[in-house]
């Protein structure tokens, strides 16, 4: 049985949510399409994430994704201090999100996880 967890976070731009909303995938934000794969973090990976790559921004999104639903397109692979992130390899359709919410950071550095 595996312990990797059955879903995990994209955080999207309100123009990259928009997009998603819009046309019902998201092709990746250009780091993602840079790299050939789209970028995601589990939940104790997050706020690293928005630390290393988000600092300062606001208007962001966090998505929650099926990686389930992703099946074979999803990877972990070591990067950030050598843990195991998720990546998928193919467009992210809106049928695999399972919420998404406007991004909101406690005082403390918390984040509030949707859903």
């Amino acid at each position: 049985m595996s312990t990797l967890p059955d879903h995990a976070w994209k955080i999207l731009t309100t123009e990259q949510k928009d997009s998603l909303l819009a046309e019902g995938i998201f092709h990746g934000a250009p780091v993602d399409l840079a790299d050939g794969y789209i970028h995601l973090s589990a939940e104790p990976q997050v706020v690293g994430t928005l630390d290393k790559h988000f600092a300062g921004q606001t208007g962001l999104w966090l998505v929650r994704v099926d990686l389930v639903a992703m099946g074979e397109a999803v990877r972990w692979e070591v990067s950030r201090g050598d843990a195991l992130f998720p990546h998928i390899y193919a467009p992210l359709p809106l049928s695999a999100v399972t919420a998404l919410a406007p991004l909101i950071r406690g005082e403390d550095g918390t984040v509030a996880y949707p859903g």
